[in-house]
């Protein structure tokens, strides 16, 4: 597959070095104007800038990048990765994004980013899905630069756990666009962004980010938690996040998927 990236961050790295281990090339990345010249062959600063015969384009910049560009990419025919999952709480940015598919006829395909269980979930909502709750837990460091700044003294936190946010999936995912897209991804998997329930703790006693699925219906019930590390060049960005993303695109050009 001939590639475009948006992005040239800890994620967009994990994917470029996965990538060339795979049958694929990266045709273009989309970056901000200032940095087009530190590699004029390959950077661009617009979606007009992206090739002709892309096959796929993959978002590793944020909400920000994915509500800019991605009707513009989807509008011309090329189909879209995103782990941006949070970006889709905003009813504008997620109609504009489907009237651009439909226009373009291409698909918007979103990665699981750093949560599993969500084919279960997916699995449970055909029949009655009838409670889930996400809970996020990181160390307070992880949620510096964050709105839980405004509630609890994150420096001040050394032993025990604080519940900064207790809300719906949609308000957790506006509110937090750095740190929600997993409550994102469960929601959009389960029942949606305003029957999510989502609690957000800054927990001095651990070291990983803990994500943790609770969810019941006509299915059962099932709990899931899993520890996440970061990736080396950024310990805000999810490794499990990067490598969802070439999950995905494993699973696109495979000829079986799962």
């Amino acid at each position: 597959m001939n590639i475009g990236l948006i992005g040239n961050g800890a994620i967009a790295s994990y994917v470029q070095t996965a990538l060339a281990q795979r049958p694929h090339s990266i045709a273009a990345v989309l970056v901000r104007q200032t940095r087009v010249a530190d590699n004029p062959g390959t950077y661009v600063d617009s979606v007009q800038g992206f090739p002709d015969d892309l096959d796929l384009v993959i978002d590793c910049a944020g909400h920000a990048a994915l509500a800019e560009h991605g009707p513009a990419i989807l509008q011309r025919g090329i189909d879209l990765v995103t782990v941006s999952l949070g970006a889709l709480a905003d009813q504008n940015v997620l109609q504009s994004l489907e009237a651009a598919a439909h226009a373009g006829n291409a698909k918007l395909h979103l990665a699981s980013g750093a949560i599993g269980a969500l084919d279960c979930l997916q699995a449970a909502r055909v029949g009655q899905l009838e409670q889930v709750t996400y809970v996020g837990r990181k160390p307070p460091a992880g949620w510096l630069g964050s709105p839980a700044e405004k509630v609890i003294d994150l420096e001040a936190l050394r032993t025990g756990a604080q519940t900064h946010f207790e809300g719906t999936a949609r308000e957790a995912a506006l509110a937090y666009p750095k740190n929600a897209n997993v409550a994102a991804a469960v929601a959009l998997a389960g029942v949606g962004f305003d029957k999510t329930s989502v609690r957000l703790i800054a927990d001095a006693d651990v070291s990983a980010n803990i994500h943790e699925i609770q969810a019941s219906g006509d299915f059962g019930s099932f709990t899931f938690q899993i520890n996440g590390k970061s990736l080396p060049d950024n310990p805000r960005s999810s490794a499990l996040a990067a490598m969802s993303v070439i999950s995905r695109l494993d699973s696109l050009s495979g000829v079986i998927s799962l």
